[in-house]
């Protein structure tokens, strides 16, 4: 028997959380983690699910992600971006009113023993630009078909912005650890980046799980930086704004 029930992939845009769904998924015991609750997909993964996707009742729609996300084992994986955490418990408050306001009480009402990965990026300017790129471009991973064909175009404003998210939205995850005792796995991007085998095996560790014999940990998507993303950093740089500090520095 597994160790957790669930667990969520905490994290910000651009840090990884899509390779590492891959290889979470990969091992055939770590659930099949996805943005299940991303609120813009919420009607499409209700109508693959068989609800109506304009009116299914959340209780209904995190038991279909359950049973979705579930490998045989009974582990759940999903991935969370900062805000949608503020979905889920919403949510799971009009189905548990007697639990409203205490997150952490909730989450583990509707998802058992839970743990939590905490996923960051050092270079923060580097995610940024990775984020104003998707965001101009809809393309969100090699391949992806939502892609608009629009070419990137250098936005120093909007690197400014997305710097100023990320900074509060890196502080927001960890106040809510503090606030709820919660001690996560920390994951850092850059080193998953480097040796994504051996931060999934870590992170299976952490999670009390075993790779079973003769499995593989494969990624599904490979990496979207390129010369231009260089260009930006450099550009940006260049104009000797002040970076936040990164998460790693201030933990």
């Amino acid at each position: 028997m597994a160790a957790i029930d669930s667990y969520f992939i905490c994290a910000t845009p651009r840090t990884g959380s899509s390779l590492l769904c891959g290889l979470l998924a990969s091992t055939g015991v770590a659930g099949r983690p996805e943005a299940y609750f991303r609120v813009p997909d919420e009607p499409v993964w209700a109508g693959r699910w068989g609800l109506d996707p304009d009116a299914f009742g959340y209780g209904d729609f995190v038991a279909a992600a359950l049973a979705a996300g579930r490998t045989d084992n009974g582990v759940f994986g999903a991935k969370l971006m900062w805000g949608t955490l503020d979905r889920v418990v919403d949510g799971l408050a009009t189905v548990h009113s007697e639990l409203a306001g205490v997150d952490d009480a909730l989450l583990r009402r509707a998802f058992g023993r839970t743990a939590f990965l905490h996923l960051e990026r050092d270079d923060v300017l580097a995610q940024a630009v990775s984020w104003l790129r998707a965001e101009q471009t809809d393309l969100w991973y090699v391949g992806c078909p939502d892609a608009n064909g629009r070419d990137p175009r250098y936005d120093q404003d909007g690197i400014a912005d997305l710097l100023r998210t990320i900074d509060a939205h890196n502080r927001a995850w960890r106040e809510w650890f503090a606030a709820y005792g919660v001690r996560p796995h920390r994951v850092r991007y850059e080193e998953l980046a480097a040796d994504p085998v051996g931060v999934t095996r870590a992170i299976l560790d952490a999670l009390g799980l075993d790779l079973p014999d003769g499995a593989s940990i494969r990624p599904r998507h490979r990496r979207q930086a390129d010369a231009l993303n260089q260009e930006w950093i450099t550009r940006y740089r260049g104009r000797g704004v002040r970076l936040p500090i990164s998460p790693t520095a201030q933990a």
